[in-house]
């Protein structure tokens, strides 16, 4: 494994100095063959396209499904200048725009901040464009990988720009209330089925969702804003929107925040709804009784 992994590391490195067309045009060909061949994989985004767009025709989500396979390859290729192209290749690529107070704060702001970051195929990019330009503490959570090599390899990526901390899931709350409330940013992506422990279940699409509600929790005991993240993948790189903080949240009710929080991500996927996660199994925890969708 450590082979092949260390490999495809060598490829990414050399991939990185590929004019970015091309490497687009290799991802296109290769999201096709990935919705030809991975087959339980696209079955899965057959289904959540299902449950969440009922009112489209079936063509429209067919549609959905091929350019979302393409945007899985193409991000995950871009990974490879993210990391190892030089600072004025990835600055130059990577489009910051929104609110200027946040960004400001972002940047230069002491007050601590959750960067609500879904998981649209740009999540990496956008990090990387925000811990370029701010010296703050920045912590990310992140699932560790089976392979070592791997691991260590996405973890560097990641902290490449800025004074960015990342810990593991299984680290628990203290380290992340503590950077917050030392003036520090959390990015967090709390939009996926991590199981039935600690979850609530709250619509996403009309469709209980077993769902995190760390959004919530950490805001309150971090004291911190919350300031919505949204990333596109563009032609000519990524488009990353920082969205005006969120006022009144949270409120003492974590369900009715975590469901808030649903129902807004699901504004900001209608506008993109290609490069939203859809190959994750945003459904495979189901309330009791229910009948799985997989």
């Amino acid at each position: 494994m450590s082979v092949f992994s260390r490999l495809g590391i060598v490829f990414m490195r050399t991939l990185a100095h590929v004019p970015l067309p091309l490497v687009r045009g290799f991802g296109t060909v290769l999201g096709h063959v990935l919705h030809a061949v991975a087959g339980s994989r696209r079955r899965v985004v057959d289904a959540n396209l299902a449950l969440c767009f009922p009112a489209k025709v079936p063509s429209e989500r067919r549609r959905i499904a091929r350019e979302t396979f393409v945007y899985v390859a193409q991000s995950w290729l871009d990974r490879s200048w993210l990391w190892h192209a030089p600072e004025e290749t990835v600055a130059a690529r990577l489009q910051v725009k929104g609110s200027p107070r946040e960004i400001d704060e972002i940047a230069n702001g002491k007050e601590p901040m959750i960067l609500f970051a879904p998981h649209f195929y740009g999540l990496d990019a956008a990090a990387t464009a925000l811990t370029m330009h701010t010296a703050r503490p920045s912590t990310t959570i992140y699932t560790t990988q089976r392979d070592p090599m791997v691991d260590e390899w996405i973890r560097e990526g990641r902290k490449r720009f800025g004074n960015v901390i990342t810990l593991n899931r299984v680290d628990g709350i203290k380290p992340i209330i503590a950077g917050l409330r030392k003036g520090g940013l959390l990015y967090l992506l709390p939009d996926m089925d991590f199981g039935r422990d600690q979850t609530v279940f709250v619509p996403f699409y009309g469709v209980p969702a077993a769902t995190v509600p760390s959004l919530s929790r950490f805001a309150r005991l971090g004291r911190a804003k919350v300031v919505p993240i949204v990333s596109k993948l563009t032609p000519t790189g990524y488009e990353i929107e920082v969205l005006p903080a969120w006022q009144d949240f949270p409120t003492e009710d974590v369900v009715a925040d975590t469901a808030l929080m649903n129902q807004r991500l699901q504004g900001y996927i209608d506008t993109m709804p290609s490069q939203y996660y859809w190959v994750h199994r945003r459904f495979k925890t189901r309330p009791e009784g229910a009948a799985p969708v997989y």
